[in-house]
């Protein structure tokens, strides 16, 4: 018998295989255990927050044999995560991950001095989508169609809560990422306080278009 890969929703006995595929994927789409000291950081900051915080958003790409090899993750409303973030989950890391004394000068900082600033995620020009995710998959799963299906589970998800559209912000340097969701109907949302050098914001909306009634669309 042939075993599928299928998209299905987060299990809490999937989180140590999410922290992995964070570690595995986090340094512009490769692997970050060359560059950090305690690469735990990543997903304290980008994974393991959101299946706390939000689990019913959390999806996986399961490999047929209960493993998860990719993840989509985020929140339906990103204000409200930020508030939950700082009041309920820093205090869980915080102690393992302390904020720089001064401005960062290691990856391990730098990542530290994020976790301790969730209000960086409220960006004024992102609020007509207000809701954000983060998307991996481990590189062996990836160019098979894998990311498009968990892209419109999540959708789905959103607009199953009458969320309108949603949000990311990606390195500006992991090109083979931006294609990804340039073929998504991401579009991509200017900002003022951010350096388009380092961090570009997209958006699409939530809503079906088309003939081929996608999840969501631009």
């Amino acid at each position: 018998m042939t075993v599928t890969a299928t998209v299905r929703p987060y299990r809490p006995a999937d989180a140590p295989a999410l922290d992995d595929i964070c570690v595995r994927t986090a340094h512009a789409g490769s692997g970050s255990r060359p560059v950090y000291a305690d690469p735990g950081v990543l997903p304290a900051v980008f994974a393991a927050p959101y299946v706390h915080l939000d689990p019913g958003l959390a999806f996986v790409l399961d490999d047929g044999h209960g493993r998860a090899v990719g993840y989509i993750l985020g929140t339906a409303d990103t204000p409200r995560f930020v508030a939950e973030f700082r009041a309920e989950w820093l205090p869980r890391v915080a102690r393992r991950y302390p904020a720089p004394d001064g401005p960062p000068t290691t990856p391990d900082q730098r990542m530290a001095a994020l976790l301790h600033d969730p209000e960086r995620m409220l960006v004024p020009e992102l609020a007509a989508h207000p809701a954000h995710l983060h998307i991996d998959l481990l590189p062996e799963w990836q160019g098979r169609g894998h990311g498009r299906s968990l892209m419109e589970t999540f959708c789905r998800a959103l607009r199953e809560r009458g969320v309108p559209a949603v949000h990311l912000v990606m390195g500006t340097a992991n090109r083979p990422a931006r294609a990804f969701y340039d073929r998504m109907g991401f579009h991509e949302i200017p900002a003022a306080g951010l350096d388009p050098a380092v961090v570009t914001c997209l958006g699409r909306t939530t809503e079906p278009r088309g003939n081929r009634q996608p999840a969501c669309s631009s």
